[in-house]
């Protein structure tokens, strides 16, 4: 079985053409956990298969390296449409992609036959709880959480997969280590959540870094990225385009009516599988 090992700017994947249906449901998500284990294997944030779909010209599905299956992830989007195309599973500049959150469109940015930067349309934000989902009703939109005893104010928000996010001062000394897996299990969220830590450095820059629920903390995060970038928007800190630095480099967002996340994806090495004798 063949794989590619994939980054986007430090958030690593597997990724494994499925279309003939080798891995089946019952089986992936045991593979995700023990190929992404590192040092004892491959290693990687998640394991993306391709698979056909009826409704794109290809299906993504994402599991994390715990083995549970994400509805989407925006980094991982990017390495899955690079390999698509260099694969010729979509030899095409511009394609559509099916995920659990539905149908995402992609623009690749190719210079002699290599993808070199891949734009993704991330969709709109749902900010109401049950997208989330979240206990409660309505939005939550800069409220108190409780957090180990302390009022954290946060913003709640689907990118198709749940996020909450809060503004640190100083980002880089924040403990998310300690505080991101107490939000992500907090009872307010009974799917678990990620969790965005902003610091914002003008009306133009952000600097983020996420605690990914099944994960913990990665070099970078695409759906988070953009959620940071939702929520300064909403909350009038930052204008319509946003260079985002995480810790694995820099992202662009624009924000509209969608948001459209752009940056690069990067092919680390090619491997092949054994089964065990």
């Amino acid at each position: 079985m063949r794989f590619w090992k994939m980054h986007g700017l430090g958030n690593d994947y597997i990724v494994i053409d499925n279309r003939d249906q080798k891995i089946g449901d019952k089986h992936a998500a045991e593979l995700a956990k023990r190929l992404c284990e590192r040092r004892f294997s491959v290693g990687a944030d998640g394991l993306l298969l391709v698979c056909n779909s009826t409704i794109a010209d290809v299906k993504m599905r994402i599991f994390n390296a715990d083995g549970s299956e994400a509805e989407m992830c925006g980094n991982g989007i990017r390495c899955f449409s690079k390999y698509c195309y260099e694969n010729g599973t979509a030899k095409m500049d511009e394609f559509s992609v099916e995920t659990l959150s539905g149908l995402k469109h992609v623009w690749l940015t190719v210079k002699d036959d290599e993808v070199m930067a891949v734009k993704v349309d991330m969709g709109a934000p749902n900010w109401e709880r049950a997208s989330l989902p979240m206990v409660g009703e309505g939005t939550c939109i800069n409220e108190n959480l409780e957090v180990d005893g302390e009022p954290y104010k946060v913003t709640c928000l689907s990118m198709g997969n749940p996020h909450c996010v809060t503004f640190v001062d100083n980002v880089d000394e924040f403990p998310v280590d300690y505080v991101g897996p107490i939000i992500e299990n907090h009872k307010a969220f009974p799917k678990r959540t990620n969790v965005g830590f902003v610091q914002v450095l003008n009306r133009n820059e952000l600097k983020v870094r996420v605690w990914e629920r099944g994960c913990g903390e990665t070099l970078a995060c695409g759906t988070g990225t953009c959620a940071a970038v939702a929520v300064a928007n909403k909350l009038g800190k930052v204008g319509n385009k946003v260079t985002v630095h995480v810790l694995g480099g820099d992202l662009q967002v624009e924000a509209g009516k969608s948001l459209f996340l752009i940056g690069a994806a990067e092919k680390v090495y090619e491997g092949t599988l054994f089964k065990e004798p």
